[in-house]
């Protein structure tokens, strides 16, 4: 029994292994796209453009999270769920309607934004001379909400290799744009980019959708609303929890706005983006691969602890290095990235970095709450969530400047970390394994060391010691990554140099 319970854990974690690498290799090319797109976007527009860049795209994520009343997220579930259970009749069935509804939704959300386009500018720029900026912004809703749909329907169905390339294709066309545009018509191509950038995922989008075989059903009036009141009603849980999220972000940055200025912004925005890269990955792994088959499993609590667990540790395993080795060389990242200009953000980077080793290790606890449907709990945890974080941010900014929106983002997942282990114990027994604990402990008090480090010590020294650390954690990381790898999986000359340099005692 125990070599069976050690053969189906290797399997699991060779697949996650095997999923994360492939979108790994997406996002490789997408951080290179973003990398394009943020120095052009620094270089032609300053800190100033970075920033409205920011509050531009969180009005339109926000508007889009309003419109889409969560029916993207509860479809990928429902999809995912009959695909566990070999429904093809009912993945039919609810493909057609969120195609339907996002149309509908998509229609209404950007009326919507065009409507209240004054009222938006003014709140979040001081004034109404950007209210045509957001009005155009409801186009860019409406595509987003068509393509929300094909992928959803392509995430439920797990369809991985399909996802990476829309992914690749959407961020090589929409760098391809923002850069054409900006250029041309310098601030006022911030919004046009959004909405080609938009247009790109949906093309994309429809094409590798189209490529999935669904059967073709009539579906009755009384299914249609049958199917609808499904994906809404867990969709409410999903739209609050993501409006939350998306809301707390537009706040936080129109309090660094109002605190300290466009520029200011700018500096957040820049440190956000590049904080989320290396990660972004690792998180965008567990959304489009472990989510549904989480899912698959839910009513299993045995099952999805083991999942949880081992998602845990290969995220960890895979983003801890990355994580200390951005938040040491930060300056240089920030320099390499943007410019000069943004080389005050440093601190601020530094802050986020540590969030998001907090926020790799809480997120597939959290999934567990999606999976099973838990949508109390789940509003619940996003309302304290939020609360922390703009709280949080409230208080720093006022006394820290922009350098406390960050410190609030650390504080946030602190938080939220120990809130989320509590509410899955309850929810599903869930426990981290020791060895989990053993590791995320150990990462995030390195994290920690290699913070003080860098940030108290002469900038060469912490440099020299923090990247010391990085190399040390990378290695010993990617050790334990080649153990649960199956070695004939591995390129035969990168198995051959491992086994002569010891670093893995058997290949």
């Amino acid at each position: 029994m125990h070599a069976e319970a050690d053969s189906h854990r290797r399997k699991v974690q060779t697949q996650i292994l095997g999923a994360t690498a492939m979108i790994a290799g997406s996002s490789v090319i997408g951080i290179l796209c973003s990398i394009v797109r943020i120095k052009a976007v620094a270089i032609m527009l300053g800190p100033a453009g970075v920033g409205l860049t920011g509050l531009y795209t969180s009005i339109a994520e926000l508007a889009q999270s309003l419109a889409s009343l969560g029916i993207h997220s509860s479809g990928v579930r429902q999809i995912a769920e009959a695909a566990g259970l070999g429904d093809k009749a009912r993945i039919a069935r609810t493909a057609l309607v969120l195609q339907r509804g996002s149309v509908v939704l998509g229609l209404a959300g950007a009326a919507l934004l065009v409507a209240f386009s004054t009222p938006f500018s003014t709140l979040t720029f001081g004034n109404g001379q950007q209210a045509w900026g957001v009005a155009l912004l409801g186009i860019a809703v409406f595509l987003r909400m068509l393509s929300g749909a094909q992928a959803a329907l392509l995430q439920g169905m797990r369809r991985i290799s399909d996802l990476t390339r829309m992914s690749i294709l959407a961020a090589v066309f929409g760098t391809v744009f923002t850069v054409s545009l900006v250029f041309v018509f310098g601030k006022e191509g911030i919004v046009l980019s959004l909405i080609a950038m938009a247009a790109a995922s949906l093309l994309v989008s429809w094409y590798y959708s189209a490529k999935i075989p669904i059967d073709r059903v009539s579906v009755t009036s009384s299914e249609v609303r049958e199917e609808a009141a499904a994906l809404l009603t867990l969709g409410f849980a999903f739209l609050t929890t993501g409006f939350l999220s998306l809301g707390a972000a537009y706040v936080i940055r129109i309090i660094v706005l109002w605190a300290d200025g466009v520029d200011a912004a700018g500096r957040y925005q820049a440190a956000w983006t590049i904080g989320g890269l290396y990660a972004g990955f690792v998180l965008q792994a567990m959304g489009t691969d472990f989510y549904p088959r989480l899912t698959a499993v839910c009513r299993d609590d045995a099952e999805c602890t083991r999942l949880v667990n081992e998602q845990t540790q290969i995220s960890l395993l895979l983003a801890g290095p990355g994580v200390i080795a951005t938040l040491t060389f930060a300056p240089i990242v920030l320099h390499v990235f943007y410019s000069a200009e943004f080389e005050s953000a440093v601190i601020i980077l530094r802050w986020v970095c540590l969030g998001m080793l907090l926020r790799i290790a809480a997120w597939p606890m959290g999934y567990v709450v999606v999976a099973k449907g838990a949508q109390r709990t789940l509003i619940l945890s996003e309302v304290v969530a939020t609360i922390v974080h703009v709280g949080l941010a409230w208080l720093l900014v006022r006394k820290f400047g922009a350098d406390g929106a960050g410190a609030a983002f650390c504080g946030l997942y602190a938080c939220y970390t120990v809130l989320i282990y509590v509410i899955v114990r309850r929810l599903s027994g869930f426990r981290w394994s020791p060895e989990n604990w053993r590791l995320g402990l150990l990462l995030l008090a390195i994290a920690a060391f290699v913070f003080c480090v860098v940030t108290f010590l002469p900038p060469l020294i912490g440099s020299l010691i923090g990247g010391g650390i990085a190399v040390a954690i990378g290695i010993s990381c990617l050790r334990r990554l080649l153990h649960i790898l199956p070695p004939d999986l591995w390129p035969v000359p990168l198995r051959t140099w491992f086994y002569a340099t010891k670093l893995t005692r058997e290949l």
